[in-house]
């Protein structure tokens, strides 16, 4: 994806992929409350025939690809990483006239949080063959649009919640990543947290000692946690085996150099959680992550 097929995505639909939602819109349209900032008012709109946004708490505006670099602090590459892994509804559609957006939520309310109990998300955990790590997570009941739906959730860093089910893969709140410490010196970086469930269930197969470990939720975070790994003595990646994946790893070996990208674990497969569902992770005892 390049930044002209980028900043033809309706930024609506951006917005949402992050857990951004209007307060109000109309046909030409939409309001929203500030995205880099805590406000009580509406001051960001969006243009939808020009696809334009302007923040007017800020005086400043532009397109996708402007809206993403000041959100994710990052660079061009690092935005169009976290686009590419994005899978956009409307990345084919090229006339941004001729998109149709109105079926896009106008609100979410989370109607209750409680331990995982209902059998078909248990019976979804136990098809990605991830149910012994139920600790991780919640149920959520949500009502969006006016209708009630529900999922498990595992809770980031801003206090949202990545939720999913067999039929949806949503954020309710503030899009962000997952951390979590054990007072290690080493580090384990994970796409998504299916991915950090899997490695989980095979942990003491692999020999690994204790580590923290770091869900980036979408490998669309990369870019908030550049400067926060030069602490550690050894990081070990686990991205998925796709173009966006190969760019994060490359982009964090750069900058990093006690970084190993550790996919031989899982090279023939889509990602961790995808090997771990195919293959028999007794054989994980036959490989060594890391050159020593």
């Amino acid at each position: 994806m390049n930044c002209k097929q980028f900043n033809s995505i309706p930024l609506e639909e951006v917005l949402l992929s992050l857990g951004h939602l209007p307060t109000k819109q109309n046909e030409k349209e939409a309001w929203y409350l500030n995205p880099f900032a805590n406000e009580s008012q509406a001051s960001f709109k969006i243009n939808k025939s020009l696809n334009y946004w302007y923040l007017f708490s800020e005086g400043i505006g532009g397109t996708n690809t402007d809206f993403m670099k000041k959100y994710l602090n990052a660079s061009v590459n690092e935005v169009l990483v976290w686009a590419e892994s994005q899978n956009f509804s409307s990345f084919q559609q090229q006339n941004i006239s001729d998109r149709k957006v109105e079926n896009l939520p106008a609100n979410y309310e989370i109607i209750e949080i409680k331990n995982v109990q209902h059998p078909a998300l248990l019976e979804y955990l136990n098809e990605r063959k991830v149910d012994s790590q139920i600790e991780f997570l919640k149920e959520i009941h949500y009502r969006m649009n006016e209708k009630k739906n529900f999922g498990i959730g595992f809770k980031n860093d801003s206090g949202g919640y990545e939720i999913r089910n067999k039929y949806s893969k949503i954020c309710l709140g503030k899009k962000d990543i997952s951390t979590i410490k054990n007072g290690s010196g080493d580090l384990k970086i994970f796409e998504g947290f299916f991915d950090f469930f899997s490695f989980k269930n095979v942990e003491k197969l692999l020999d690994n000692k204790s580590s923290n470990y770091l869900i980036l939720n979408s490998v669309s975070m990369i870019s908030k946690i550049k400067n926060s790994l030069e602490n550690y003595e050894n990081i070990e990646l686990y991205f998925d085996n796709d173009e966006a994946g190969n760019r994060a790893v490359e982009m964090i070996k750069n900058e990093n150099k006690n970084a190993e990208d550790c996919r031989v674990l899982y090279s023939d497969f889509k990602d961790l959680n995808d090997w771990l569902v195919q293959k028999n992770p007794s054989n994980a005892r036959k490989v060594k992550l890391r050159r020593r």
